[in-house]
């Protein structure tokens, strides 16, 4: 996938083509990166519990799911035919529907890695459960992704004409105005949105524990086990949370960079909740602190005799 990224790119320069607004090989060379970062994440997390014979088939079925999905949409791009919701002829029905059962076998595969990593430790409970629940957080964004396959109003009253089933914008039509590199629409919902927040979940939580371990070098309150899960459930109430409101958002047709006071005031409930959240998960009794702020007693202080 790391390689096929690189081909995207190069085809980004050297092919011109444009596809439902967008250059045709952004698509390709976005599923590329999303993919690399997808793999190499679970073969992380399979690797913190040691190989078995489930693991290694669940990994496979995966990675066997990604490469029949980025084949057609490769090929969907050379041919310049839309890869996604495309129905306009048998063929182009055909590899959609085929693209549909992959992600459905590589949601299953995900699912078993999750069954698998919640029934052993990963490492201290903080890194157990930045693990866990980023896997269940990815497997509700790539879940989202369902919600695109239904048909707009639009091909609702196309019938059997329409040639195009789902889309990824909600309430105006795919192609329009959108944001640099992600291709947000920026006049309508957008349901790659959540989708996409939802997904790279799998590697925030992780990340966001290496940061408050690099921190707690510095910051002793950091290095007890009980505040570092403490934050990293935090976290993750928090982006729940915040997947709820995008989801929320993008079904009624509201734009990321246009959101209405309903909107801010949900995003400010969920600031403020996280903030309380984590005030609260940085306080520890003072015994606690104490012992992790104690210096060792050098080695020329005299010792107290046993009685």
């Amino acid at each position: 996938m790391a390689a096929l990224a690189v081909v995207a790119a190069v085809g980004l320069i050297a092919d011109d083509r444009v596809l439902v607004g967008a250059p045709i090989w952004l698509k390709p060379f976005k599923f590329a990166v999303s993919f690399t970062a997808y793999g190499l994440t679970l073969a992380w997390m399979l690797g913190r519990r040691g190989p078995t014979r489930t693991g290694r088939w669940a990994a496979h079925t995966v990675v066997a799911a990604g490469v029949v999905e980025m084949a057609i949409i490769v090929g969907q791009t050379i041919r310049g035919h839309s890869s996604h919701f495309n129905v306009a002829t048998p063929l182009d029905r055909a590899l959609f529907q085929i693209m549909g059962l992959t992600i459905a076998v590589l949601w299953t595969g995900t699912l078993v890695i999750a069954a698998l990593l919640f029934r052993t430790r990963l490492g201290d409970r903080a890194a157990t459960w930045a693990i866990r629940l980023g896997l269940l957080l990815g497997l509700a964004g790539l879940l989202l992704g369902a919600l695109m396959l239904l048909p707009t109003p639009a091909q609702q009253a196309a019938g059997a004409l329409r040639t195009a089933i789902g889309a990824h914008s909600v309430g105006v039509p795919d192609g329009g105005p959108a944001m640099p590199i992600t291709g947000w629409n920026t006049t309508g919902g957008d349901l790659r949105i959540p989708h996409f927040f939802g997904m790279h979940a799998l590697q925030a939580l992780p990340l966001l524990l290496h940061g408050i371990d690099a921190l707690g070098a510095r910051l002793p309150r950091l290095r007890a086990e009980r505040v570092r899960l403490r934050l990293v459930l935090t976290a993750a109430g928090a982006a729940a949370a915040l997947l709820a409101v995008l989801t929320w958002q993008a079904l009624r047709g509201q734009a990321l960079t246009a959101p209405d006071t309903a909107t801010l005031t949900a995003l400010t409930c969920v600031a403020l909740l996280t903030a309380l959240a984590t005030a609260a998960a940085l306080r520890r009794p003072d015994h606690v602190l104490a012992r992790t702020r104690a210096p060792r007693p050098s080695p020329d202080a005299p010792r107290r005799s046993p009685a």
